[in-house]
């Protein structure tokens, strides 16, 4: 081929390159009008400049047309988890009081009791002789004082005989309740209702003084102790809500609240200790065990706006909110993200609109007109196509 016709071919191509740049960029014409070269290729200046022209909604000029959809205020949902242990909100560890040998024993292992009833019996022949032995010493001044009565009425007694009877009578009912209470210590009872675990005792065995006999623990509710951050002091309260998960059992959620707060942040970990509380009405729940603690704190509200009308630039995030008939770019920042919804820290303002579609070729100050979109259309007139926007 020769060097003639490689030229011509090349000067083929390099024309219609340069057409379709001046055909398909708007922006083209303007800039060879600038450069002065629409005149030498035949382009007029006016032409170039119409072209040059931001686009209308259909080729033409005007605003773009866009939908949008207006701000909202939402409430940044903080929460916070955290790691408890369960106890019984009560427990006692029953211990006798005095030394013997146990007769009998009342209840069986892990058995419920009501408060008051008998778990062991120690022996006591010996205070129940005491307790009989205490009743006819009673029974002796009484009948003394009986008799000094009647001899002071006639002036036989000496008044310091009568009160000498009267003395040994009430030193006769104290020792009757000694007796008495001698021998009620040889019973052990239930001080609580609640279930008992596993008892320590058995029939025949000689056991001390505060030697123990079981624990009972009322499980009808339990406590739950964990710690929260320090900066959560002012936003937590006595009766507030908080769900609970056993770690044992993940798809079980339980719902309790806040039964106590410490007065003192630990130093080490900055963090303070709070108490639950939470039904057992099943009986499922024992004490040693862990929860997981969600608490929900109600933030700072924020303008809420649609994933659709968050844009990016080299910048950071923005929108386009439609402000007096024209875009205009508002920077954002992102705060929390929902699955319908974003909270962004930016100067919006409740009902202002939101650009969402239509944002490829905006600028900032470039009219806008904001048309329906296709659902609300499609509601108020089914027949009609939808418009599109820029």
């Amino acid at each position: 081929m020769s060097l003639f016709k490689q030229c011509l071919i090349g000067l083929v191509v390099l024309a219609a390159a340069l057409a379709a740049w001046i055909f398909y960029v708007p922006s083209a014409r303007a800039l060879l009008d600038r450069a002065g070269v629409t005149d030498l290729l035949g382009i007029p200046a006016q032409e170039a400049e119409a072209e040059a022209a931001p686009a209308g909604p259909r080729g033409g000029g005007g605003p773009a047309r866009v939908i949008s959809v207006p701000v909202a205020m939402g409430v940044l949902d903080d929460r916070i988890s955290a790691i408890g242990d369960a106890q019984a909100i009560r427990s006692v560890t029953v211990r006798t009081e005095t030394a013997g040998l146990v007769r009998r024993v009342a209840v069986d292992d892990g058995g419920t009791v009501a408060q008051g009833d008998i778990l062991a019996e120690l022996d006591d022949e010996a205070q129940q002789i005491a307790v009989s032995n205490a009743q006819v010493m009673l029974d002796d001044a009484q009948a003394e004082l009986e008799r000094q009565t009647q001899l002071r009425q006639t002036g036989a007694s000496a008044a310091v005989t009568f009160q000498a009877a009267q003395l040994a009578v009430k030193t006769a009912e104290l020792a009757v309740r000694q007796a008495d209470f001698d021998l009620s210590q040889r019973t052990v009872r239930a001080p609580i209702a609640g279930r008992i675990g596993l008892l320590a005792v058995e029939e025949g065995a000689r056991i001390a003084t505060q030697d123990a006999i079981g624990v009972i623990t009322d499980q009808s509710q339990m406590l739950i102790d964990f710690s929260l951050p320090e900066r959560v002091i002012g936003q937590i309260a006595v009766g507030q809500k908080i769900r609970l998960t056993p770690l044992a059992r993940p798809d079980q959620t339980l719902e309790g609240r806040i039964r106590a707060i410490d007065n003192v942040v630990d130093l080490a970990s900055r963090t303070l200790r709070v108490q639950g509380v939470v039904a057992n009405d099943d009986d499922l729940l024992r004490s040693g065990m862990a929860f997981r603690v969600d608490l929900a704190f109600e933030g700072d509200p924020y303008p809420v706006i649609d994933p659709l009308a968050l844009q990016w630039s080299n910048e950071g995030s923005y929108v386009w909110a439609v402000r007096d008939g024209a875009a205009a770019r508002v920077p954002v920042v992102i705060r929390q993200r929902n699955a319908d919804d974003i909270l962004v820290e930016a100067d919006l303002t409740e009902g202002e609109d939101v650009i969402t579609e239509g944002v490829q070729t905006l600028r900032d100050g470039a009219p806008v007109e904001i048309v329906p979109s296709d659902a609300a259309r499609a509601a108020v007139n089914p027949a009609e196509p939808p418009p599109t926007a820029d």
